[in-house]
Parts: C-alpha cells; structure tokens; sequence
C-alpha cells in the first residue's frame, strides 16, 4: 500500500492543477445540487420493534388525520396573586387566545379550550391551552411558529402571566458560531505548531472543502434518500474533525521528509505513503464505527452514521490527493520563516529543510524517555486517575432530557415550571394509551389503569369513528423523565395485555432508552472486534490493537463518569451552564464509543505506525517509543487540542443535549489521547518490549502485508537521498 499511496501523492504533485480542478468542480456540482434540490424536513422518526412505535402505527391507522406524531404545545396561564382564571376577564382573554390559535396556521389539528377541557387548576391560579399539529415540529413552518409565540405575547400584555412550552417550539441549534470556534482554535494550533501561515492554512482549507462537499451533497440528496434536516450535523461535526487530523498528519510529514533531504515531489510521495497509508487505516475505523450505527435498527442514526461515513470517506481522498497538489502550489512557503530565509541565503534545498530538523531532544522525546524509565508508575497513575473518574458511569440513567432542563430564561422552562406548580409534574409528559378494541374493551383498561399506582388523573376512552379504537390519556404523577413515571408505563403494559399500547413522548423516550441499552453490546463487539481485526493487520501484532482496545473502554467510560457527575449530579455543572441536572441523554453511551473510537484509533494509529515504522528499521523497543514521541507526539498533540477545541466550542450553547455532546466528546478525547495514548501506551510498550510485536507465525502467513510503515520504500530505494533520484517502485 506504502508504494501504491507514493506513487498517487507524486501523481498528484506533479498534476497538481488538474487535481485541484477536479476537487473546485466536484464541490461547484455538490453546492449546485444543495441549492437546486427541495427544501429537506425532518427525517420521520421511528423506532421499529418497540410498543410505543406499534401504538403510533395504530394511530394513524384508526385516526387519520389526528396527528399522533405531529408536533405539540401548551399556552399556559397563570393569574395574578388573589386572583383566578375564571374571572370574566381572564376568562375573555384565554379564549380570545384560544380563537388567534385556531385562524393562526393551516397546520393545526385541534385547539383545547381549558373551560371545557378540564385544564384548570383546582385552585383556579393556572389554566393551559393544548395546541396539536399535523406535522412534526421541524416541519412546522416560520409562520406557524410566530403564531403561536405572537398569541402567548398579545395575551401577556393584558395582565396575565403567560408561557409557551412543548415541542413545537423546538428548532434546529444554529449552526456556524461553534464551527468558526472551532475553526478559529485549530488556526491558531496549526500556526503554533508549523511556525507557517501556509502550512497551517493547508489543512483547514483542504478540510473546510471536504466538509463542503460532504454537506453540500447530503442536502442534495436529502429528499430523495429522506435523510432529513439533521443528519448533516454529525457529518459536519465529524468532517471537519478528521478533515484538519488528516491533513495535518500529512502536511507534518511532508516537512519531516524535506529535513530529510528529499526533493519536494518525493517528499510529498513519500508523506503520502507512509502517513497516507495511516490515514487509511484510521479513516476506516471511523468508518466502521459510523456504519456499525446501523446495528442499532434507528433509521435517523443508520442515515447519520452513513452520511457521516461518507464525509469521512471524502476526508481521506481529500488528504491522498488535494494535499499534495496544494503542497506543490505552496513551494518554499510550506516550511517556517527560518528555513525560508536559510534557502534564500544561498542554502541548497536539505540545508534549508534540515534547519528544521534538531537534534536536540524535544519534549515528546523527553517524555517518552520518562516514560521508559517509570513505566509502572505512570500506568498505575492512568489507569487510576481514569478508575476513579470513571465510578460515576455506575449510577448512569439514561432518558431524554425534557423542557424541565432548560435555562429558566426560556419560556418553555418557565411554562415547564408554571405547569407542576398548578397541575403537578405529570402534566408535563402524559401517557397516551392507545386501545386496540370496542367500548368494552378501552372501558375496562381504564378500570385496570386506576387501579394501579403513580396515576394523577385518567381521562375517559375517546373512541374512533368506527368503533373499533380508543384513546385514553393517563396523567403520571410524577416527571416525565422519573423512575416512577417508567415505572407507571411499564406497569400499564403489564396489566393491560397485548391489545393496550402506550405511546406518547415520555412512552417513546423510554422505550429510546432501552433500545439504547439493548444495542450497546452488540454494537461495542462490532466495532471493537471489526477494529481489532483492522489494527492486527496494521501493526501486525495482537497485543498491540487489544491494548488499544482496551484503552479505548477505559477513555470511554471515564468520560461517561465525567459527565453524570457534572450532567446528572450536577458536580461543577455552573462551570458549563447546566443550570437543571437530569438524565443523561439516550444516544450519548453510543455515540460516544461510534465518534469517539474512531478518533482515538486516529491517534493510535498515527503515534504507533511511527514507532512500528522505527522498531521494523531496526531500533530497538524503548528506542522506538522515543522515535515514534519524537515524531509524532507534538502532531498528535495538536491535532487532538484541535478536536477539543472543536467539540468545546458546542458547550457554549443553550440546548442541553447539544451541550452535553460538546462536553461528552471534548472530555473523552482529552482522556484518550493525554492519558491513554501518550502516557497508558508508551508504559505498557515499554514493559512488553519485544512481546508487543509478536504474532503467530501462522497469522503472519495468513495476514496481507499493507506495509503501513513504508519498509517497501526503503528496499525499493535504497539509494534515494537527498540528490532526489526517484527510485524505480514496482511494487503494490
């Protein structure tokens, strides 16, 4: 592979216009396709094989037009001290409210009025007006929306305390401030860490297009495939991740092989052999792990898992081409002021180049040494630290977070709060009942519902038109995202038999969580065991690619302990913004291991190819470790300071399952590459020694040699130096 990628990175140098059209042309058509193609909506969302999913079917089915999945709201009120929302005048201006809702949007379904549908509080202090949509809440239009929020407005103005609370209020986060963060945070990495606008300027431009192309082409697609208007946020986030990674290992490369004395065009040949070949292998993991979504039988995660797969995919090309061809445009600039200013001084090219290269030891070089020296040491103190941290994973609940862990500065907070002051907290995530028979049938599920316990109140059966269906909504008493409320749905189901359903949003959240749960094994042994399989064939050993495996888990689990002591417990949770602790987030377990495996397997790969790519040439273990730090510890470094910086910059925003993503992947690659990679590895090679290279003679027959570490170069051309002779490469 190492010669093949030489030859595609010379091939690129040299046709360096050619592929740079190419690459201008493809994003051109990619963003032509984006603004010509409809408008997407969501994705509909479903989760097959749960009861909750079987009770929505049912609705549509004997419903239609009810709008069981549409989008919903609630206009609350609330009287001022002493006084009652039955005064005349209170009374007149909820159902004024009640007449602007019904003529406001073509996209309601039905209006409740709260004089006849019993929404009053005992005490009189607090009534609610239930709006239901026919379409989910990302295909409500603006119009809609304004409507809604200018009905709560015109009603507040005369005397009452009003919010708006519920689903239909929810839009998509915007996008762009935590991007240019990002982006801003890797500028200045890349700066600091090439000494060189251009150098610094290549990986964010090359990644800025892949992530163009990767977008542009998921919003062209989006209505054909369904993939809704979210699934470009993952691929995005990803993209532009692994985009700066790739190109920054590459770029990195090219410079070390200037110091060596190679000519440009095989300096670029030869960084995209041996750090292209990395690249590869590391793209394919975070492949594995996005497609291995797909395990979990959600279609909205299989769609995101592709389409980011996909911009990874375009990430990789990008790097084995584009980069190249920019590094040939670039010439001297790619190298630092003072490498620059030796070659104008008269300096040939190696002279020039080899400025750069020191032989005094760095500081990845100093720690490795370390390292080597207190190996036991530094691995108990990991493998500890990242312990301890971890303990809080063991109390982990799992939910979706609700409007009760929004800022109070929202009004869905506010009218979350108004709600379980006036009706109790149930009222904020009812149970919808779906009844699957006659009269008889949905009567004597009411009677089996009242009999049982953490019920607030449960309406009467509303049946169907023909008869044969009915509807109940049972009011917990406790919050949505309670033990007792899961506990209520479980139990209505158990008593009730196979022909009452239980659905609704506290329903469906539940049933995502346990969907959740079920999958998460299956889907660690997947990608873990389809990664282990790839990394045997990279470094051609066993031990190796468990040590990473295992490194990987511990990374994970500490950073899941992370955050249910800060999202769950609430320790430090001011330091972030979390101003209400709950559940942690369904998808986050999952996600964490699909997004952030494939990212520590980037640095793995990158640090330990270094030290294979040494240990083949004939060093020894410990020396080996020093030349992989050496290297390559200071890239790994910034590369994954980048990705912090990327993720971090999501934390900052209002939306809690958005900022607890930002925190979750920001903290899991701290651990993963400060402590598992750059201190865990190192100490556990060091004690190994020779034995971490081992691998059975009969799998070393049975494995293809990728040659990942370039030792085909070196035997195709000996005699290549710094005079640039091209070597005459045959093999693949």
């Amino acid at each position: 592979m190492a010669t093949f990628l030489y030859k595609l990175g010379r091939s690129a140098f040299r046709r360096r216009r050619l592929v740079a059209l190419l690459w201008v042309a493809l994003l051109a058509v990619a963003g032509i396709g984006a603004a010509t193609a409809p408008v997407a909506t969501s994705s509909s969302f479903s989760i097959p094989g749960t009861e909750a999913q079987r009770a929505f079917d049912l609705l549509e089915e004997r419903f239609p037009g009810a709008g069981a999945d549409g989008a919903t709201a609630r206009v609350v009120f609330k009287a001022p001290e002493g006084q009652k929302m039955t005064d005349p005048a209170h009374k007149a201006v909820v159902e004024e409210t009640v007449a602007a809702l019904k003529s406001g949007s073509d996209q309601i379904v039905s209006v409740t009025d709260p004089y006849t549908g019993q929404a009053v509080s005992q005490n009189g202090s607090t009534a609610y007006v239930s709006v239901a949509y026919k379409v989910n809440a990302m295909e409500l239009t603006d119009e809609t929306r304004e409507a809604l929020t200018q009905a709560g407005q015109n009603a507040q103005g005369k005397g009452l305390t009003v919010e708006v609370g519920g689903d239909a209020l929810q839009t998509m986060p915007e996008q762009g401030a935590s991007e240019i963060i990002g982006i801003v945070i890797a500028g200045i990495v890349l700066v600091m860490t090439f000494g060189s606008l251009v150098a610094a300027g290549l990986p964010l431009l090359t990644a800025i297009i892949g992530v163009g192309i990767g977008v542009s082409s998921i919003t062209a697609l989006a209505s054909v495939l369904d993939l809704g208007s979210t699934t470009s946020t993952l691929a995005m986030m990803i993209g532009l991740a692994v985009g700066i990674d790739y190109a920054l290992f590459i770029v990195s490369r090219y410079r070390a092989e200037l110091a060596e004395g190679r000519e440009k065009e095989d300096a670029a040949g030869r960084a995209v052999g041996t750090a292209g070949s990395a690249v590869v292998f590391a793209g394919l993991t975070v492949v594995i792990a996005l497609v291995g979504l797909a395990v979990v039988n959600i279609p909205m995660l299989t769609k995101m898992g592709f389409a980011a797969a996909g911009t990874v995919v375009i990430a990789v090309l990008i790097a084995l081409t584009l980069i190249p061809a920019m590094l040939g445009f670039a010439g001297d600039k790619v190298l630092g002021r003072k490498q620059r200013k030796a070659a104008k001084a008269g300096a040939d090219a190696p002279a020039a180049a080899a400025a750069e290269k020191s032989d005094k030891p760095n500081g990845g070089t100093r720690w490795a040494r370390f390292v080597i020296r207190r190996p036991v040491m530094v691995l108990l103190i990991g493998v500890l630290g990242l312990g301890a941290i971890a303990l809080p994973a063991a109390s982990l609940e799992m939910g979706l977070p609700d409007d009760g862990v929004k800022p109070t500065s929202t009004t869905e907070r506010r009218a979350y709060d108004t709600l379980s002051d006036g009706f109790g907290p149930g009222f904020n995530g009812p149970l919808l009942v779906v009844v699957d028979g006659d009269k008889a049938a949905a009567d004597k599920a009411v009677s089996t519902i009242k009999g049982l316990e953490g019920w607030a109140a449960v309406t009467p059966a509303t049946p169907n038109k023909a008869g044969d269906a009915a509807m109940i909504t049972v009011v917990p008493k406790d919050r949505p995202s309670s033990e007792a409320t899961e506990t209520l749905v479980h139990d209505i189901r158990d008593a009730t038999g196979d022909d009452v359903l239980v659905t609704g949003a506290t329903a469906m959240n539940i049933d995502f969580s346990q969907k959740m749960n079920d999958a998460l094994v299956p889907y660690l042994a997947l990608v873990v065991g389809l990664a282990f399989l790839l990394l045997t064939v990279v470094f051609r050993s066993i031990l190796v690619p468990l040590k990473a495996a295992l490194g990987f888990l511990l990374s994970v689990v500490a950073a899941l302990g992370a955050v249910v002591a800060v999202f769950q417990w609430g320790w430090l949770g001011s330091l972030v913004g979390v101003e209400q602790t709950g559940p942690i987030m369904s998808m986050m377990p999952i996600f964490m291991v699909g997004v952030v495996f494939g990212l520590a397997m980037d640095y793995e790969v990158f640090l330990v190819t270094r030290m294979r790519e040494a240990y083949v040439h004939g060093e020894r273990p410990g020396e080996a470790i020093v030349s992989g730090f050496r290297h390559s510890a200071r890239v790994v470094t910034a590369a994954a300071v980048i990705m912090i910086g990327v993720f971090a910059g999501f934390i900052g925003m209002t939306d809690q399952m958005i900022k607890m993503i930002g925190f979750g992947l920001a903290i899991a690659v701290l651990f993963d590459a400060f402590v598992v990679r750059m201190a865990i590895v190192p100490a556990v090679l060091a004690l190994l020694g020779h034995k971490a290279w081992w691998l059975p003679k009969w799998l070393d027959r049975i494995l293809p040699n990728v040659d990942v570490e370039g030792e085909g170069l070196a035997k195709d051309a000996p005699a290549d130096s710094a005079g640039g002779s091209k070597p005459d490469l045959v093999k693949v």
